[in-house]
Order: C-alpha cells, then sequence, then structure tokens
C-alpha cells in the first residue's frame, strides 16, 4: 500500500530509541523527510545514520535536547517549523507510590507528558490546516485504557492530554488535519525495564525474570516490538487515515480485557 506522504515532512520527539525510533524508521521507509530529536547526541546521531541507511535519499535532521523545555521545543521548531507530521513523545516518569510524590514531581509530569505534547500542536496545527493536510500521533500508555498503580504520574498526565486531545481533534478534521493517540502496552523499551525493574524490587524476582513473566502473561505471549509500533504510527500518519480522528489506538497484544 502506498501510504501518500512521501516527500512530507515529519518532526518526530524522543526519537533516538523505542518507539520514537520505530516511528522514525517507519515514517523515513515511507519517504518522509524527518526531523528527530532526544537529549544525549551520541544515540541520536547513532539512529540518524541508522535511518538514513534504511532510507537512502531521505533528509533526516537532527535536533539534541529536552523537548519538554521550552528550550528544546524552540530548537526543534527551529529546524522544523512547519511540519506535516507531528509525533510527540516524551519519557515517561517515573514509577513509585503516591505518597512519596511532591508538587514539582507532578508539574515535571504534567510539563513532559502533557503541556509539552499540547505546545508543539499549538505551534504547529494552524499551518497544517492552512495546506490541508496534518497528522499529529501523541504516543501515550495503555495505562489510559487500564491504569497501572505504580505509573500514577502517567496515568494522570496522559489521560490529562487524552481529553484535551479529544475535543482538539474534532475541531481540526475538517481541514485535514487528523489527531489520534497510539497507547503502547508492553513493549521492548528502556521504559518497559525500568518498570520491571520496580516490580522486581517489590517481587524478590530479578530483572529479567520480571521481563519473561510480562511477556509471558501477555495473551499474544510475547513483547510488541518498536517495528510494528512505528508501522501503526505511519498508518495513522498516511493519506488512508483521513477519517480517523481523536481515537485512542491500543496496541498492547490483547492485554486489556475489555470490550470497549
Amino acid at each position: 500500500m502506498d501510504f501518500g506522504i512521501a516527500g512530507r515532512n515529519a518532526l518526530v520527539c524522543a526519537a533516538s530509541k523505542g518507539l520514537g525510533k520505530g516511528c522514525a524508521l517507519a515514517l523515513a521507509r515511507e519517504g518522509v523527510n524527518v526531523t528527530i530529536t532526544a537529549r544525549t547526541p551520541a544515540d541520536l546521531e547513532r539512529t540518524a545514520d541508522e535511518i538514513r541507511r534504511a532510507a537512502p535519499g531521505i533528509r533526516v535532521q537532527t535536533v539534541a535536547g529536552d523537548i519538554a523545555t521550552a528550550e528544546g521545543r524552540e530548537a526543534a521548531l527551529a529546524a522544523c517549523p512547519a511540519p506535516d507530521i507531528l509525533v510527540n513523545n516524551a519519557g515517561g516518569p517515573p514509577p513509585g507510590d503516591f505518597r512519596d510524590w511532591s508538587r514539582e514531581d507532578w508539574i515535571k509530569a504534567l510539563d513532559a507528558n502533557m503541556l509539552t505534547p499540547i505546545a508543539l500542536i499549538q505551534a504547529t496545527v494552524d499551518g497544517m490546516m492552512e495546506r490541508g493536510f496534518g497528522r499529529v500521533v501523541n504516543i501515550t500508555s495503555s495505562a489510559v485504557k487500564a491504569p497501572i498503580d505504580i505509573l500514577g504520574l502517567s496515568n494522570g498526565a496522559r489521560s490529562g492530554l487524552t481529553g484535551f486531545i479529544a475535543g482538539l481533534s474534532r475541531k481540526t478534521v475538517r481541514y485535514g488535519v487528523t489527531i489520534n493517540n497510539l497507547l503502547p502496552g508492553p513493549f521492548e523499551t528502556d521504559r518497559l525495564r525500568g518498570t520491571a525493574a520496580a516490580r522486581a524490587a517489590q517481587s524478590g524476582r530479578t530483572l529479567e525474570e520480571e521481563i519473561a513473566a510480562m511477556a509471558a502473561a501477555n495473551p499474544a505471549g510475547r513483547l510488541g516490538t518498536a517495528d510494528e509500533f512505528g508501522a501503526a504510527c505511519a498508518f495513522l500518519c498516511s493519506v488512508h487515515a483521513g477519517y480517523i480522528t481523536g481515537q485512542n489506538w491500543l496496541m498492547d497484544g490483547g492485554a486489556y480485557p475489555g470490550t470497549f
């Protein structure tokens, strides 16, 4: 299937590894020029080289910085001021017990996982609407559907973003701009390893035992891969997804047990 987005420009946040990297690779393979951001320059450049090898001829720009800061966002938008595609992503807040979290912990979580995506959408969506095409994909979490007890900071911040998107996405679709959320369940990422480490500390199992148990407990019998997550992101960004907006696409191998 031709996704119809070759030659478009994408800004993909937190894309040096994990799910963000998977999205950037998938878009580049569809002919999209990508600007990728991350905090660690070495990881960022390594990923940029990998994308160039996977998609020769595609323009790949890198912006080192923290997208959750005003400075990081300004640098990203300076490099890619008029993206056709925006993939919002940021590292999730740490697990823990809500009794231990201060107001500053909550503000940091909201800044990274709610207010930063909103700020980037605010900076780019009008241009998308004027041009008659735009795709925004927010990488959130399966915890929006089924909260995870030790990820309260993430549960709250990402649910706030979800509510905001539910309203805005109905305003932009008339102008060819869709906004959707991709909700990952257990994927092979550093984030999963961090969550597994917290659980291992409680269960007495090793980290690898905890990860194996998480994979075995999933109906699919495995963890998800960044490549399949990226493919789903690329489809949502395609010309074929123009009638899909305001949705929460859950990718969790069937772990969520509900009907709706």
